[in-house]
């Protein structure tokens, strides 16, 4: 009898192991299309900025949009990474949840 229930409960570890892993290659799929989504993102608006200091009438026209530029890279880079941050931290919770029994 208590081999049997050694057995199910190494069963019942397996799953979970299984589907901890399952869901830790598919998080880790969508965090990767999420940070290229993130770079084509900020490459657009950094090529976007160039163009707009080429078509600069003057120098004090490219140092604003320089600067406008470097603000909002500066914004959208915290946005960033506190997204990605919260993908980890939600994929880590959800592992061992799954790995734990406990959703």
């Amino acid at each position: 009898m208590a081999n049997n229930s050694a057995k199910q409960a190494g069963e019942e570890a397996a799953d979970r192991m299984q589907a901890a892993g399952s869901t830790m290659m598919e998080t880790g799929s969508q965090l990767g299309v999420k940070m290229l989504d993130q770079a084509e993102t900020n490459t657009q608006e950094a090529f976007k900025a160039m163009r707009a200091a080429a078509q600069a009438k003057d120098i004090s026209e490219v140092m604003r949009i320089q600067s406008d530029f470097m603000r909002e890279q500066g914004g959208r880079s915290v946005s960033q990474a506190r997204e990605i941050g919260e993908m980890i931290a939600n994929m880590g919770r959800s592992t061992i949840g799954q790995m734990t029994g406990k959703k």
